[in-house]
């Protein structure tokens, strides 16, 4: 059986799930915003402020608003999908524009008519977004970071490790049970692999090695393909390291059983990758060689689960990195893979170790890491200011002439009202101050205090602004243009006959 919603009841759930939605998250914006504590099946319950993570664990048991909150909760993903922060303007953006929208569509307004209207004026916002955006200082991008983190400590960090290789793709972000947060810089091309043995690191986390041999070796079904090797290693008395794409158990049990008599040094490892990934860090690695299946690398360092190799550029590296910035230009999926190729080859990467007491604390800080990398990476494209004070100042630009522009010069300033709603502060005499200023002036919520707008750390990424307008839109405009809402009932009706009772 299929269960149909329609009319009324339908706008009546709709407003019910966006209500029940975007209340639960907007509280959390702004420095001085609250946390949500969720509890998860998964997982021991945990503390946070971020709001896509909160969305996403919002349910209802009425199936219907259920629904709708799927779809409402998109906008809030799409955002994080696309420059990981702002999640909650976008929400607060949309409860706005689908309410009141919502509203006139009760009244008789056409929903499309109504749609192509916000979709036209938003564009134009885009347009006023954009003429407010600048490029960013260094110093203006470790404040975006900090302000995102809503944590001094987080956003230096994360900042200095962006400078250093200037990709979000190269830097990877740690969980340990260690009670740290510690920053690694590693010079050289990594890649994942499985320890033949564990006996390489009875004693030790991880191995380093300084000027080792190095093997590459396609498939290894004997150990008389890599005699040779083994010959020299015996004679140097040299580590000889061997990767493998693949290996036969009989021969990794012959090369540890030299390793534990302690003939050779040699260790064996497999790259653990799949797929195309595979073929192409393998190749990047002969490129690493230059070409040569045995030769020596200035240093390779070996953990479980991953190994680091720091090289020399050759020709072959040079040529690699130019292919890769040809792929990048064309290439659409998993595009973070050839971007931390090229970061590799290019300057390293970096590993920031997060740390905490506990699994909840651990959890809640490498969210703020998340949201801090995110937002500077996002902010190189260019700022705005800060606290929601662009889009507040763009909705009094706003000529109300149609719905759809006087749905959108008030959705405009609600994410700046709610920032001063979650520090109980006054927004209508804050926002006095600053406009005879002539907006020259903001508001830090942080310090309480009017800064300049020319020398404040309380901006915004471009990037950010426009993805939380675009995907509120797009998710109120589908809202409001729907007027049916089927939901499958089959698995209730299964119940139901199996129950014995009936």
């Amino acid at each position: 059986m299929k269960k149909i919603v329609t009319g009324e009841n339908l706008y009546q759930k709709m407003e019910e799930a966006i209500n029940l939605l975007c209340n639960t998250v907007k509280t959390t914006l702004g420095p001085k915003g609250c946390n949500a504590i969720i509890d998860h099946s998964a997982f021991s319950p945990f503390i946070t402020n971020d709001g896509v993570t909160i969305a996403e664990n919002i349910e209802s048991e009425d199936e219907v608003v259920n629904t709708i909150l799927e779809l409402a909760k998109e906008a809030s993903i799409k955002t994080n999908e696309i420059v990981g922060d702002g999640t909650t303007t976008t929400l607060v953006l949309l409860q706005s524009i689908f309410n009141n929208g919502l509203r006139l569509v009760k009244n008789g307004i056409n929903p499309l008519l109504l749609k192509e209207e916000l979709d036209l004026e938003t564009q134009k916002i885009l347009a006023s977004i954009k003429l407010e955006s600048r490029r960013p200082t260094k110093t203006e991008l470790t404040s975006i970071a900090c302000t995102s983190a809503n944590d001094e400590k987080i956003g230096n960090l994360v900042s200095s490790a962006y400078f250093k290789v200037k990709n979000k793709e190269a830097i990877n972000l740690i969980e340990t049970e260690e009670n740290l947060i510690k920053m690694e810089f590693l010079k050289g091309y990594t890649f994942n692999i499985s320890l033949s043995s564990p006996y390489y690191l009875k004693n030790t986390p991880s191995l380093d090695l300084n000027s080792p041999l190095f093997y590459l070796a396609e498939n290894l079904t004997d150990l008389e393909t890599i005699s040779d090797a083994l010959n020299f290693a015996e004679r140097s008395q040299e580590t000889l390291v061997i990767i493998a794409k693949e290996y036969e158990d009989y021969v990794a049990n012959e090369i540890i059983s030299l390793y534990l008599q302690e003939n050779v040094k040699v260790i064996l490892l497999k790259l653990e990758e799949y797929g195309l990934n595979k073929e192409i860090i393998f190749d990047d690695l002969v490129a690493i060689t230059n070409n040569t299946k045995f030769t020596k690398v200035r240093r390779i360092l070996i953990s479980t689960e991953q190994a680091t190799i720091a090289f020399d550029n050759n020709y072959n590296t040079t040529k690699r990195i130019e292919n890769i910035k040809k792929e990048l230009s064309s290439v659409t999926i998993d595009k973070s893979f050839y971007q931390k190729r090229l970061a590799m080859f290019q300057k390293g990467l970096v590993n920031i170790l997060i740390g905490a007491p506990t699994a909840t604390e651990r959890r809640e800080m490498k969210m703020r890491f998340e949201d801090a990398l995110w937002a500077i990476d996002s902010a190189t494209y260019g700022i705005n200011s800060g606290c929601g004070l662009t889009l507040y100042k763009i909705s009094e630009s706003i000529k109300v002439e149609t719905n759809a522009s006087k749905i959108l010069h008030d959705a405009l300033k609600k994410p700046f009202e709610q920032i001063m709603t979650n520090a109980a502060l006054n927004t209508e005499t804050i926002i006095k101050e600053i406009k005879k200023e002539n907006y020259q002036v903001i508001f830090n919520v942080k310090t309480n205090n009017f800064e300049s707008i020319a020398n404040t750390p309380v901006l915004d990424a471009t990037k950010v602004i426009e993805s939380s307008l675009l995907n509120a839109i797009s998710i109120s405009g589908m809202l409001l243009t729907t007027s049916s809402l089927i939901i499958n009932e089959y698995q209730n009706n299964l119940n139901k006959i199996n129950d014995p009772e009936l």
